[in-house]
C-alpha cells in the first residue's frame, strides 16, 4: 500500500503545518471542529484507519482496543504520556505505539517554574484582587508571600522536565535542590542531593514539584506522602492529574496542613473540583504546560516522523512498544 493511500485518522485539530504535512502524504481524516471524539467515534476510527493519531484526551482502554480492526497497525500518540492507552492490549493485537517526548521539556518546565514562583508570592491571588477592584493601596504587611532564594525545592521524578525545572530553580532563583528518582541519574550540571524516598523529599522541601507519570492503579504521590510535608510547604504538579492523590491534596489544603498548591493538571479533566477553584492558596492553570506554538507544532511533526518511519520500514524515533 502506498503512503498516499494509507488512511490516517487524527482525533483532534493539530497545528496547521502538521495537518498540511499529513494531508500531502496520506489519506488523512482531520478533526476540523476539534470536538473530542466519543467512544463510538474512536471505535469507528480504529475499525477503519491504518493509523490512529490520538491525544491525551482519548481514552483507549482495553474495551475499545478489543474492537480495533485488523488493519490498524500504528497508534501515533500526539503527546509524551501514553497513560490514556492500554499499551498491553495494543501489544497483544500487534499494534505499534509511538509518542512525542523531548520536544516539550523546556516549555513545560517554564510553566512549572511559573507556578513555583506564583504560589509562594501569591501572584494569582493578587491578580484577582486587581481584576475585581479590590486594591486600596500599598501597606507594609499586606499580601506578604514567601521568597524562593535559599529555599529547598524537592523534585519527584528527575527526568527531562524535572531536570529542566530544577536547573531553572537553582540557577535563576538560588534554590537548593533535593530529589527522588527510582533509578540513578547521571550528571545533572547543577548541585542537587538525591534522597532515599518520596517521603524524605516531601518532608525536606519547602516546595515540591511533581514530575512522575500517571495512569497507574493508584497515585504515585499518596496521602501519606502529602502528610509528610511541612505546613509552610507548597505542592506543584505539571505532570499528570492522577500522579497525585487529588482528594488528599484538597483535604490537606482545606485543613491548612500545607500552605498552597499550583496545578496545571487534574485527576478528571476537564472537571476541576469546586473546592480547588475556591481556594485562595491555590493557582490553577488549564493544562497549558506544552501549550506554545513551537512545541505543539514540533509534537505534531514528531508524530508524523514516527508515521513516516514506520511505513518506510525504518527505526522509529519514539517507539513505546
Amino acid at each position: 500500500m502506498s503512503a498516499k493511500k494509507l488512511k490516517v485518522v487524527v482525533t483532534r485539530k493539530l497545528p496547521a503545518p502538521v495537518e498540511l504535512r499529513l494531508k500531502e502524504l496520506f489519506d488523512a481524516r482531520l478533526n476540523n471542529d476539534d470536538h473530542p471524539f466519543t467512544q463510538e467515534e474512536l471505535v469507528e476510527a480504529m475499525q477503519t484507519a491504518d493509523v490512529l493519531v490520538p491525544t491525551v484526551t482519548d481514552k483507549l482502554d482495553g474495551r475499545i482496543m478489543a474492537r480495533a480492526g485488523d488493519q490498524l497497525r500504528l497508534i501515533a500518540q500526539f503527546g509524551a504520556g501514553v497513560d490514556n492507552i492500554d499499551v498491553q492490549s495494543a501489544v497483544q493485537r500487534g499494534i505499534t505505539v509511538t509518542n512525542t517526548p523531548g520536544v516539550l521539556t523546556d516549555d513545560t518546565a517554564d510553566v512549572a517554574m511559573a507556578l513555583i514562583l506564583s504560589v509562594p508570592r501569591r501572584l494569582f491571588e493578587g491578580a484577582q484582587i486587581m481584576n475585581t477592584g479590590g486594591f486600596d493601596g500599598w501597606t507594609p504587611t499586606w499580601m506578604m508571600g514567601r521568597r524562593l532564594a535559599g529555599k529547598r525545592l524537592g523534585i519527584i521524578g528527575m527526568g527531562r522536565i524535572g531536570r529542566a525545572t530544577a536547573r531553572r530553580a537553582a540557577a535563576g532563583f538560588g534554590m537548593e535542590i533535593v530529589y527522588y528518582n527510582r533509578s540513578p541519574v547521571g550528571e545533572l550540571g547543577f548541585e542537587a542531593r538525591r534522597l532515599e524516598s518520596i517521603e524524605a523529599v516531601m518532608a525536606a522541601a519547602d516546595v515540591v514539584s511533581v514530575h512522575v507519570p500517571g495512569g497507574g492503579a493508584a497515585p504515585l504521590v499518596t496521602a501519606a506522602h502529602i502528610a509528610c510535608m511541612k505546613r509552610s510547604a507548597y505542592l506543584i504538579n505539571t505532570a499528570r492529574g492522577d500522579s497525585v492523590d487529588q482528594d488528599a491534596l484538597i483535604e490537606a489544603l482545606a485543613r491548612g496542613r500545607i500552605a498552597g498548591a499550583g496545578l496545571d493538571v487534574f485527576a478528571e479533566e476537564p472537571e476541576v473540583p469546586k473546592a480547588l477553584r475556591e481556594m485562595e492558596t491555590v493557582t490553577l492553570l488549564p493544562h497549558i504546560g506544552s501549550a506554545t506554538q513551537e512545541v505543539r507544532t514540533a509534537m505534531g511533526h514528531v508524530a508524523a516522523d514516527n508515521l513516516d518511519a514506520f511505513f518506510a520500514g525504518k527505526e522509529l524515533p519514539c517507539r513505546v512498544v
